[in-house]
């Protein structure tokens, strides 16, 4: 059987742990990913094995005992696992935020304190940012760390949409701080908190209520996560320096988009093996579905887009391995791949006709997957006003 979304360029590690990742999905996701879903199970042996296969420390440097791979590297895997189960993709994303976030802006001590246990897996990790009573408007969160007289730090607030706040045991987590800055965005400051594994109070001052119950990316837990009074040392701010939170957020969110495009890509890779699979089985009117023109259109238009939203996505992640901003890149990433993946699960639960709604095929579990896919790193209007305001400074009239 063919396959899309080939990439040129790879070198012979990359095109290995390509393989290695593409067999997993293919004999130990694939198999057991509807039933898991079904029952809102988290994926605990897919996850030891991706473990084992290295993929939480896939870009963390080898000096900290990870791979020291690229994001493109790492954005093709994200593209096959989400083409097994696009939950399991969401509980390595965070992670990866957070260990992104400290190669790019930790301190040496939280570096060392912190990547090599999270290569290994044995540190989760997972970032927070948005609250009960804001979307994309950061600069209206409420959550405070307010400062004592011997230098630490109180935390304040309620956080929302945690994915993995349940199974991590490091929060990257962004609140307000006073800097008398005038800037709002000046006034905020990541913190890097510590936790046990689980639901309840999970350390002194934070509790993780339970998972929320969502229409679909079951399996991997989200949650609230609530802060009443939470202790924490100045030595826990990310890069040892308040008032820097937002920027590097914002550069977390970055990769972040590119991890969503990538799994926005896996998705509609994998509607489109059912579609064309399903439609050389299926027989109406004395031929099968695929001889009928009407649907062999619809399969070239879906190919087309999932070849489109891969390029878009590779040449995002090539940008930012290229030490460059790729706020532009990775936003038209995001919002391309998170139309297509749609419109091709939706032609490709059209193709099953009524068999579609029925929850023993698979594409079911699609359909209510790619609706994620929309609202994930931000929505498409989010998106578009990203491209629109770079576009105008880039082409901005002279005279």
């Amino acid at each position: 059987m063919g396959r899309l979304c080939e990439t040129d360029g790879l070198t012979e590690d990359q095109t290995e742990i390509l393989k290695a990742v593409r067999q997993f999905v293919d004999e130990k996701i694939l198999p057991v990913a509807t039933e898991l879903e079904h029952a809102d199970e988290y994926p605990q042996e897919i996850v030891d094995g991706l473990k084992e296969l290295g993929i939480f420390g896939l870009m963390i440097p080898e000096e900290y005992d990870g791979l020291g791979e690229s994001l493109l590297t790492y954005a093709l895997c994200v593209e096959e696992i989400a083409r097994g189960w696009m939950s399991v993709s969401g509980v390595i994303n965070t992670h990866f935020i957070v260990a992104y976030m400290l190669m790019r802006h930790g301190t040496e001590e939280q570096k060392k304190k912190y990547l090599p246990r999270m290569a290994t897996g044995e540190v989760r990790g997972s970032f927070s940012m948005s609250e009960p009573g804001l979307g994309s408007d950061v600069a209206a969160i409420k959550t405070k760390a307010v400062k004592g007289d011997d230098g630490d730090y109180t935390i304040d607030g309620q956080k929302m949409w945690l994915t993995n706040g349940g199974s991590s045991t490091l929060i990257a987590v962004l609140v307000k701080t006073d800097e008398g800055n005038d800037s709002v965005y000046k006034n905020m400051t990541t913190f890097l908190v510590e936790k046990e594994a689980g639901f309840g109070e999970t350390a002194p001052g934070l509790t993780i209520p339970g998972k929320i119950d969502k229409m679909g990316y079951k399996g991997v837990d989200t949650t609230e996560a609530i802060f009443e009074g939470h202790q924490i040392s100045a030595e826990q701010i990310l890069g040892g320096e308040a008032g820097k939170g937002f920027y590097q957020m914002m550069d977390g969110v970055e990769v972040g988009r590119v991890n969503v495009a990538a799994r926005a890509c896996g998705i509609a890779n994998r509607a489109f093996e059912l579609a064309i699979a399903y439609a050389q089985t299926r027989e109406t009117f004395g031929k099968q579905i695929a001889d009928h023109q009407a649907i062999l259109f619809r399969l070239a238009e879906m190919a087309t887009k999932v070849e489109a939203s891969h390029a878009m996505m590779v040449k995002a992640a090539r940008i930012k391995d290229g030490g460059e901003r790729n706020d532009v890149e990775a936003g038209m990433a995001k919002y391309l791949a998170a139309e297509y993946c749609n419109e091709v699960v939706q032609d490709s639960f059209r193709i099953h006709g009524g068999y579609g709604y029925s929850k023993e095929y698979e594409i079911e579990r699609l359909y209510r997957e790619a609706a994620f896919m929309l609202i994930g790193e931000g929505t498409a209007d989010i998106q578009k006003m990203i491209i629109g305001r770079s576009l105008l400074k880039d082409y901005k009239l002279k005279g």
